[in-house]
């Protein structure tokens, strides 16, 4: 039995996915899912020999970060969510799970915009994009947000209860609109953000990538702003 539980979304990151499951500190290893999207490129096999379990989650973010927290250990009291390329500090997991474990959360998220980034780790649309999400939803629900970072970490009870539909890029901004939507206890902690070891990003890698994701995180916003406010 493991009280945390890591996920990691995987497409084509053989690259990098070693490096980042070596990383994670021994007390957080004992529960490591990579969920893959169908990647072609041996990430799975890196994957398992760095003593990860590997799960086939279909293609798209949402979709592989909802099915390996549902494979996670049943004990298991929160998930961590972290990307497979490198950029994410899987060294620093404490500093997200630790207030989880305290009782005091019930979702923290890393915030690459307080945090110190290595130069082009973040292209200027991406602080843009967390920017604006982050002034939309304090505007809406009066919950700030500086970042959409992938890191973070959500009570497992949490998660179930927001029920989230989103299988796109929209996981994050539709878990950060719902958590504030049911008044979760939310805090952001600067995280330090590196250059992704190896591979392109499938986002901000090209034009029509940041375009797809941009229109999905968009839409998710819509939908979900335009309901009506919970009553206090």
């Amino acid at each position: 039995m493991h009280p945390v539980s890591i996920v990691i979304p995987t497409l084509n990151e053989a690259e990098a996915i070693g490096a980042v499951i070596r990383e994670i500190p021994l007390p957080y290893s004992g529960d490591v899912i990579v969920a893959d999207g169908g990647s072609t490129d041996g990430t799975r096999e890196v994957a398992q020999a760095a003593g990860a379990r590997v799960i086939e989650a279909g293609r798209g973010y949402g979709r592989a970060c909802a099915a390996g927290a549902e494979a996670a250990d049943p004990g298991s009291r929160v998930i961590v969510f972290l990307d497979g390329d490198g950029a994410d500090r899987a060294d620093l997991i404490e500093a997200i799970a630790g207030p989880m474990l305290a009782g005091a959360q019930d979702l923290v998220l890393a915030s690459r915009t307080l945090g110190q980034r290595e130069p082009g780790a973040m292209l200027w649309h991406q602080v843009l994009a967390g920017r604006l999400a982050g002034l939309g939803i304090g505007l809406r629900y009066g919950v700030h947000y500086t970042d959409m970072c992938a890191f973070r970490a959500i009570d497992r009870a949490a998660l179930r209860a927001l029920c989230l539909r989103e299988m796109t890029y929209g996981w994050n901004i539709e878990m950060q609109l719902q958590a504030a939507r049911a008044g979760l206890r939310v805090l952001e902690v600067p995280m330090p953000y590196r250059r992704r070891i190896g591979g392109a990003s499938k986002v901000a890698g090209s034009v029509s990538g940041t375009l797809r994701a941009s229109a999905r995180i968009g839409a998710t916003y819509l939908r979900i702003a335009a309901r009506p406010a919970p009553r206090a």
